[in-house]
């Protein structure tokens, strides 16, 4: 739910942006769109580098991409074949999140969260390690405050309360406390060795 929060508080609800598209110099591409009490922000990230540092028994990874940026990332356990990873090898790690919240009008929802199982595939043990996984999370949360003046909406899901800065006037004209809102997050990750 951290990423969750995390995207949610800087980029869809914080700006609600017309359609937009913007591509950085890491291969990062993030569109955005909105509607009328909706706003979806997609990111997609393909890093490719030469791993540099390697500890089996964290099973923590840190490459380095082409622009000498050093790149950490954590191996959880459903990754087979870590063992064959060896410091200098070429790997590709591509990303994808994507978030979309929807205004739901007078909800009558009970505040939920609901994590779907971590599905993907691996390759089979004893090839050279690769695969890809993903997961969702729908989270339903209550409207319990909202602030025109500082443009801030505050949202209760069943874990904790966020506090959300709503950029587009025409959006929060539309939002009232007693309102809720669906928000689902996807996220997937895909690795390659070259």
């Amino acid at each position: 739910m951290k990423l969750l929060t995390s995207l949610t508080v800087s980029v869809v609800l914080g700006t609600l942006l017309p359609v937009a598209f913007s591509k950085d110099q890491s291969g990062t591409e993030i569109t955005a769109s909105t509607k009328p009490g909706t706003g979806t922000i997609k990111e997609l990230v393909k890093v490719t580098g030469v791993v540099e540092a390697i500890d089996l028994q964290t099973r923590h990874v840190t490459v380095k991409d082409a622009t000498g940026k050093l790149i950490p990332l954590a191996v959880g356990p459903e990754a087979r074949n870590l063992e064959q990873v060896k410091v200098g090898d070429r790997v590709t790690v591509r990303y994808a999140q994507a978030l979309t919240l929807t205004l739901v009008k007078d909800g009558n929802e009970i505040r939920s969260r609901v994590d779907s199982p971590v599905t993907g595939s691996r390759t089979v043990k004893g090839e050279r390690p690769g695969g890809s996984l993903g997961r969702q999370v729908e989270v339903t949360a209550n409207v319990v405050a909202v602030n025109r003046k500082t443009k801030m909406i505050t949202l209760r899901g069943t874990e904790y309360e966020v506090d959300l800065k709503v950029r587009d006037p025409d959006q929060l004209k539309m939002i009232k406390v007693g309102d809720q809102v669906h928000a689902t997050y996807t996220e997937a990750v895909a690795l390659s060795i070259d």
